[in-house]
């Protein structure tokens, strides 16, 4: 057996080229992808290290074309990965909700960047809706996980693929360019040894079995909504086991902040280090699933606050959820910041402040 180069070692290396090892070292056999910044590192990762370790790279010819290759690919029962950044991810939502249609697990990682349209290269986080509403056309879902690390980089878009096979449904790792393209030390001995589940259902070509077949079209209502039927009962399941999320600071908190991603780790820093003028304890709560969103321990947070602070790259779209949860049972307010631009601690700070004035 190969020794393992990583072993015992932490490595330097960006977002971008973490995620690439994991998913490699997760049993993905095909990357399909496009180019486009911040997440290019990630393509070069793949297309310098997968052809080595047993697997196939693929630059498609468009976005579109990559998701459609990681359609085929999971239907011959590979595991199969792409990635982007923002204006490429909204080209592959078609691709998504077919592979959603076709009960299809793959991997699909954004590191977001600035928009609407062309937008920026700057890091953004306002995919939100994009990657928990569905994207795509027709009633479904992605689990999505939110990383804050490199680490969490690693360990998420492993444990990515593990999801996709168990739930049978595409599954987006949201990052964004900062995260993306940050160096980081990252460890990878931990991560075991992949063992992906038999996939009865996939197209392997074996000879002497009966036909199997793979599609999202139905042809009659019936049909259709026994699959809906189905994939909203694995998605109940899903919100069932797979909810995650950290509370950081003191049990006392007084005023919660809540943010994932980039944004989180910025308040991570407000409540490890907060002003001495603070007339209050501030925590955190990070959802680490964005769907399934973790509402419930918000839900128990929030009666024991004076409110919440909902701190994103974006125009406020992780708030809703969190209002969701906690149902009127304290204030929520927002701090945002669009356009490319990265709260600062200070910002924070001084949000909190004129809360509490």
């Amino acid at each position: 057996m190969q020794q393992d180069p990583y072993e015992g070692k932490r490595v330097l290396m960006s977002g971008n080229e973490a995620a690439g090892e994991a998913a490699i070292r997760a049993g993905c056999r095909l990357y399909a992808g496009y180019p486009i910044t911040p997440q290019n590192e990630l393509t070069a990762y793949m297309a310098d290290q997968l052809p080595l370790r047993g697997g196939i790279f693929v630059q498609a010819e468009s976005e579109v074309a990559a998701i459609n290759m990681l359609y085929g690919a999971s239907a011959a029962g590979a595991r199969c990965l792409t990635s982007s950044s923002s204006p490429g991810v909204s080209l592959k939502q078609e691709g998504i909700s077919y592979l959603a249609g076709s009960e299809l697990p793959a991997v699909i990682i954004n590191m977001q960047r600035g928009g609407p349209g062309l937008g920026n290269i700057r890091p953004s986080q306002g995919d939100y809706y994009q990657t928990t509403r569905g994207g795509g056309h027709g009633d479904y879902r992605t689990i999505a996980l939110a990383p804050s690390t490199g680490q969490e980089l690693c360990d998420l878009t492993y444990l990515a693929f593990d999801l996709a096979d168990a739930y049978r449904t595409p599954v987006v790792v949201l990052g964004d360019g900062m995260l993306g393209q940050m160096m980081e030390p990252v460890r990878f001995d931990h991560l075991p040894d992949p063992r992906p589940p038999a996939k009865p259902w996939a197209l392997t070509g074996e000879p002497g079995r009966e036909r199997r077949k793979i599609h999202s079209y139905y042809g009659t209502d019936q049909e259709l909504a026994a699959m809906n039927q189905r994939l909203q009962d694995r998605y109940a399941i899903a919100h069932r086991r797979e909810t995650r999320h950290e509370f950081v600071g003191p049990e006392d908190a007084e005023v919660l902040l809540a943010a994932y991603g980039t944004c989180a780790r910025i308040c991570r820093e407000v409540v490890e280090r907060p002003p001495r003028s603070l007339p209050f304890k501030v925590g955190l709560f990070r959802p680490i699933t964005i769907w399934p969103f973790h509402a419930e321990p918000l839900a128990r947070a929030a009666e024991k606050v004076r409110g919440i602070l909902a701190v994103e790259m974006s125009s406020g779209q992780m708030v809703d959820d969190v209002r969701l949860a906690v149902e009127g049972r304290c204030r929520v307010d927002l701090l945002a910041r669009m356009g490319g631009r990265v709260p600062t601690a200070a910002e924070i700070m001084d949000k909190l402040a004129s809360l509490a004035a």
